[in-house]
């Protein structure tokens, strides 16, 4: 059964946690005064000394809370209940990396500490290609969809390896899912707020056999789980599956509606702040 104590600790997930927020302490104590002064003599956005850039408590905020809810997902005892137990709970882990986890990792990332880097032309050029909107929704849509295959999927209950390389890559898509709307650079930023609403509207559809696939399939798609030991005697397999697609669709849709009407929202400003008929009354 599940051992509540027992948390991952291995050296690959702790060491790599603990070098990313080493690497951005670095970046952003240390090293910010050289990196920002090269991002804005690269970039040529402005011509403000980098000695006033403060350090990014906000930043660092987003960019820890981030690590940590990685953490959560694939270290706390909900990994082991996801992968021998309960589809809901893993795809409750896919949720946390998605989402929450990815949007926090990019938003965490001052403009200046990206944009030393995106300013050279090869890295600029081949970043603003890979984060173009449709580029970004075929890559999350392929990589979500393609590890939903029953085939994979299990292989990926079975082997460890396999279980990090699906949980890094569902994360990976998930920066490239994200960048259209919450880009942290200058150099590559955000869409404009009405590609934005055809970007995400785009995600939406793509998603949606995905889901469909396995909420409403009469088979239990994935063998561990139809043969894991139940923890609860009136869940069933097939409940289970059930509220994985479920889950799916709804944390979709409520994070799709919620940067949409976000995006609609700045669009709506933009036409009546550009909009020279437009007068107010009293």
């Amino acid at each position: 059964m599940i051992d509540w104590r027992h948390w991952h600790n291995e050296p690959w997930l702790i060491g790599g946690l603990v070098a990313l927020g080493w690497l951005w302490a670095v970046l952003a104590g240390p090293l910010r005064s050289r990196l920002s002064a090269l991002s804005l003599q690269l970039s040529a956005l402005n011509s403000q000394p980098s000695t006033q850039t403060p350090f990014p408590r906000g930043h660092a905020i987003r960019f820890y809370a981030s690590l940590l809810i990685f953490y959560f997902a694939v270290g706390s005892p909900l990994d082991q209940i996801g992968e021998r137990f309960l589809f809901s709970a893993h795809m409750f882990q896919h949720q946390l990396l998605i989402y929450p986890a990815a949007l926090l990792f990019l938003t965490g990332l001052p403009a200046w500490m990206i944009d030393a880097v995106l300013a050279r032309s090869s890295v600029g050029g081949i970043t603003r290609a890979l984060t173009h909107p449709l580029i970004c929704l075929i890559i999350f849509s392929l990589v979500v969809g393609l590890w939903h295959l029953p085939l994979l999927y299990d292989l990926a209950l079975r082997s460890k390896l396999v279980h990090v390389l699906e949980h890094v890559m569902f994360f990976g898509a998930a920066l490239f899912y994200w960048w259209p709307v919450a880009s942290p650079s200058r150099l590559v930023p955000p869409r404009g707020p009405g590609v934005q609403m055809l970007y995400l509207l785009g995600v939406f559809i793509a998603m949606t056999p995905v889901f469909a696939y396995i909420t409403f399939s009469d088979d239990i798609l994935y063998p561990t789980y139809e043969f894991a030991p139940r923890l609860f005697p009136d869940f069933a397999a097939a409940d289970d599956q059930l509220l994985a697609g479920v889950m799916m669709k709804l944390a979709g849709m409520a994070v799709s509606l919620t940067v949409l009407g976000v995006a609609f929202y700045r669009w709506y400003q933009s036409g009546e702040r550009s909009d020279p008929g437009h007068h107010t009354t009293h």
